[in-house]
């Protein structure tokens, strides 16, 4: 079922993005709408996939288990909808994983639906596909992250007018929330473990500030920067005192640097059921969201552009976009 093309089946067609990360398993169905698209149905789920993968180097029984049961809900919704275009990716914990082709090949097996591992560039590649409606196009460059389970990437952009964004430089570090939480912990976090995470990440930014000298365009007021993660989103949807978290609210939103550190330094304050308690955060990320506040810390001293742009959009939507315009390119129908 991997990059299914059956035809546009009327109106274009229905579409499916299925991104399997580290933490967790999210699955967009859509039909095209104008020049985006109208969502249909959409599914996410933690399984921690990548859970001990730091310690292991392989995908575990039990996490493989979580994660086949997340995927086979996926294929049903894709039978279900009658899905007629799809693409499948998995990102960090399938790449570092000594098993993960072989645990990809037992879900094809079982499910139909294949999916592939995408390369680190790729999956920056995706996420800036999605998140450039929400760049501004009067700021010339930005910073684009995206905090995930097993890494992190870091994208820098330049706007070339009617050209759009292009991608300058982009790195993936090693550092993600659920091996900073099995390292650290998910209870209460000690000042002096949390400052740790945060110098680590500011070091592996470095050679990437290095050499693309971000700090000089951002002390010219250059510089905009885009954050897509659940610790970005988890952040902005406290900030908001959401009841219940709600992505047409948080999608889009700002917050401010002195918010990211009050926040962060907050939540880390907190035991797990201090962290559980809150409304958008809840026990499935009670033990991982001080990790990604440590992340996202660092990633704001490194380059103090005073405040960031949230998005809850990543790859799910940048394959769905490419899928539509590939289906457009060879079907002759025509994007609003």
């Amino acid at each position: 079922m991997a990059g299914v093309e059956r035809g546009h089946g009327g109106e274009g067609g229905v579409f499916a993005a299925l991104d399997l990360g580290t933490n967790t398993c999210r699955l967009l169905v859509a039909r095209p709408a104008g020049s985006g698209f109208r969502v249909v149905d959409a599914f996410s789920r933690i399984v921690r996939l990548g859970e001990r993968l730091a310690t292991t180097g392989a995908l575990g029984i039990d996490a493989m288990a979580r994660a086949a049961e997340a995927l086979d809900v996926c294929a049903q919704k894709l039978r279900r909808h009658g899905v007629t275009h799809f693409r499948g990716v998995a990102t960090e914990a399938c790449r570092k994983a000594r098993n993960g082709a072989e645990f990809l090949e037992n879900v094809t097996r079982e499910t139909g639906m294949a999916l592939e591992i995408i390369a680190a560039r790729e999956e920056a590649e995706l996420a800036v596909v999605s998140c450039a409606p929400l760049l501004d196009p009067h700021i010339p460059r930005a910073v684009l992250f995206d905090i995930g389970g097993g890494s992190t990437e870091v994208t820098w952009l330049l706007y070339h007018g009617r050209g759009g964004w292009e991608m300058v430089d982009a790195i993936s570090i090693p550092c993600g929330v659920v091996g900073y939480a099995e390292r650290f912990g998910g209870d209460a976090m000690t000042q002096a473990d949390y400052l740790r995470m945060v110098a680590e990440v500011a070091e592996q930014l470095a050679p990437f500030e290095t050499r693309n000298r971000i700090v000089q365009h951002v002390a010219a007021g250059a510089v905009q920067m885009l954050g897509t993660s659940g610790t970005v989103t988890t952040l902005s949807g406290i900030k908001l005192g959401l009841p219940r978290y709600d992505r047409r609210v948080v999608d889009g939103s700002w917050l401010d640097f002195t918010d990211v550190v009050g926040l962060s330094h907050a939540l880390a304050s907190l035991d797990f059921a201090g962290r559980a308690a809150k409304p958008c955060i809840g026990a499935e990320r009670a033990d991982l969201v001080v990790a990604g506040c440590a992340i996202l810390e660092a990633i704001c001293r490194t380059w103090p552009v005073g405040r960031l742009r949230v998005a809850d959009r990543g790859l799910r939507e940048g394959i769905i976009l490419g899928l539509m315009a590939r289906a457009a390119r060879r079907d002759g129908w025509r994007r609003g």
